[in-house]
């Protein structure tokens, strides 16, 4: 079966990773190539019996990259079936990579980069509209990308087990839009009342042996995992590839991000496939109440 993937998205979101890790798994790959040839390096790689093909296409085409929407209209003439990932962040984050970076953006008037950023989203809406697979990295480390593209694009035989990702977050700031169960643990102790603990995480080492001391945390982690482990074969019977467990306290900052930590060590330990994220660790330090 032939598959052809597009590659793009906001620049500084991680484009030239996801093109690396497609290459790693077989593909060839070519990045920056513009729009206008996508129809003829399609029809070559037709020709050449090329079953694998990822193409990295982004604002970098400049004038080029108007015309993506009817090239792509060209493929579905062709008869050729294309999935697009449409790699993206949050503005502040694509700044602080930038500003590490010292990179210019491609977009950028007068240096700026937030301009740059503001203008690119506007230009890439029509393909990410048309995208297959969404993936915000904000809060996603090269390892987590990694992951999901593997399991967008793996064989049928690496989809034996489930992926489970583990998301930490904070119910003042909303419910993560695709989490499959929430599990509430605002009745476990607060650290956010202890005034040596109210500016930490639950990553640290002061918080995790705060929240894990007490037997009602222990019960609550004993129970859960056992019914995560019972749900599991479960889902895989069903036909589910991916399983997203939110788990919340006020501010997303103590009690939620420990208990993810454990889940994460515990199913690791199980030979689970897990991904973590902290989604409102950083949001409001200290402000957990």
């Amino acid at each position: 079966m032939r598959t052809f993937v597009i590659v793009s998205g906001l620049s500084g979101a991680g484009k030239s990773t996801a093109v690396r890790v497609l290459e790693d798994m077989g593909y060839f790959c070519v990045d920056n190539l513009p729009p206008d040839l996508l129809p003829k390096f399609a029809e070559l790689c037709l020709q050449g019996k090329v079953n694998k093909v990822a193409l990295g296409i982004d604002i970098r085409g400049r004038g080029f990259f108007q015309h993506i929407l009817e090239r792509l209209e060209e493929l579905e003439k062709m008869g050729l079936n294309y999935r697009i990932i449409f790699l993206e962040a949050s503005d502040e984050t694509l700044i602080r990579r930038y500003k590490a970076t010292r990179r210019r953006h491609p977009l950028a008037k007068e240096g700026r980069v937030q301009d740059g950023i503001a203008d690119e989203r506007k230009r890439m809406g029509k393909l990410r509209s048309k995208a297959t697979y969404v993936i915000d990295t904000t809060n996603t480390t090269p390892a987590q990308l990694k992951e999901q593209i593997r399991t967008f694009f793996a064989e049928e035989s690496d989809y034996e087990r489930l992926l489970i990702t583990l998301v930490s977050f904070g119910f003042k700031w909303g419910l993560p839009l695709d989490v499959d169960m929430v599990f509430d643990v605002r009745f476990l102790p607060n650290p956010y009342y202890l005034e040596e603990l109210r500016d930490r995480t639950g990553k640290d080492l002061a918080v995790r042996e705060y929240v894990l001391k007490w037997p009602l945390t222990q019960e609550f982690l004993t129970k859960t995992l056992a019914l995560i482990e019972f749900l599991i074969p479960h889902f895989i019977v069903e036909g589910k590839t991916s399983l997203v467990l939110g788990i919340g306290c006020t501010g997303g900052q103590h009690r939620s991000v420990c208990i993810v930590e454990e889940f994460y060590h515990q199913l690791s330990l199980n030979k689970h496939r897990v991904l973590l994220e902290h989604r409102d660790m950083n949001k409001n330090m200290g402000a957990e109440a």
